[in-house]
Order: structure tokens, then C-alpha cells, then sequence
């Protein structure tokens, strides 16, 4: 199965494309994870390493997506 994580920063932009874009996705098609990056900032490296500059993101089978704009990861590192 395909992998989706969708890495977040609990903001309202996040939470609005949270609902819209994690509900997208086929779960048929995809294992969805959802990553808070605010209480999970053990992760902020790993999504960066992904790619991800900024959050809400999705990254799908490695590939990152940004969407919207909620706060930048150097933001999340402070």
C-alpha cells in the first residue's frame, strides 16, 4: 500500500486542509498518517528531509506537497 503523511502545525490553515485533503485521499490507495509537528518536534527533521518547507504539507510516496501556507519549518524549530 502506498504511503501518505500529512505533517501539520495544529493552526487553523492546517486544520481546515487537514479536513479537506486527509478525507481525499483513498484510503484503498493510501495508509494516511497525520503529524503534528507541534507536540511530534521529533519529526520536524524527518519532514524536512522529505522536503517540506512549510506546513500544511502532504507528502505522498516520498514526494512533498505544500499546501496553503500555515508557518514555515524553521518557524517550528524555534
Amino acid at each position: 500500500m502506498k504511503r501518505a503523511t500529512f505533517y501539520h502545525a495544529g493552526c487553523p490553515v492546517c486544520v481546515s486542509a487537514e479536513q479537506q485533503f486527509v478525507d481525499a485521499i483513498d484510503p484503498g490507495k493510501y495508509e494516511v498518517e497525520i503529524v503534528h509537528l507541534g507536540t511530534a518536534r521529533n519529526r520536524i527533521e524527518e519532514a524536512e528531509g522529505l522536503g517540506v518547507q512549510s506546513v500544511p504539507a502532504m507528502v505522498l510516496d516520498g514526494q512533498p506537497f505544500h499546501i496553503n501556507f500555515g508557518a514555515s519549518i524553521s518557524d517550528l524549530k524555534s
